[in-house]
């Protein structure tokens, strides 16, 4: 089977034939609707988890007893 020659694969052309299809356009909208509330969700996160990691820190060095000469 011999196919369209605009297109240099078999899967290039299974590919451009899934990008018409009505879930592929409704990901890509939902996803270019949400990606700023998922950036912005991940920052803030990771904005927590560091806030948490550097708690952390400060009692394991605290509690921790390696500053204490022995």
């Amino acid at each position: 089977m011999k196919h369209s020659p605009e297109f240099r694969s078999k899967r290039e052309e299974e590919r451009a034939a899934l990008k018409n299809t009505a879930g592929y356009k409704l990901w890509s909208v939902m996803f270019t609707l949400l990606y700023p509330f998922i950036a912005i969700f991940t920052f803030l996160f990771s904005g927590v988890i560091m806030f948490f990691s550097g708690i952390s820190k400060v009692l394991a060095y605290l509690f921790g007893g390696s500053h204490v000469r022995h």
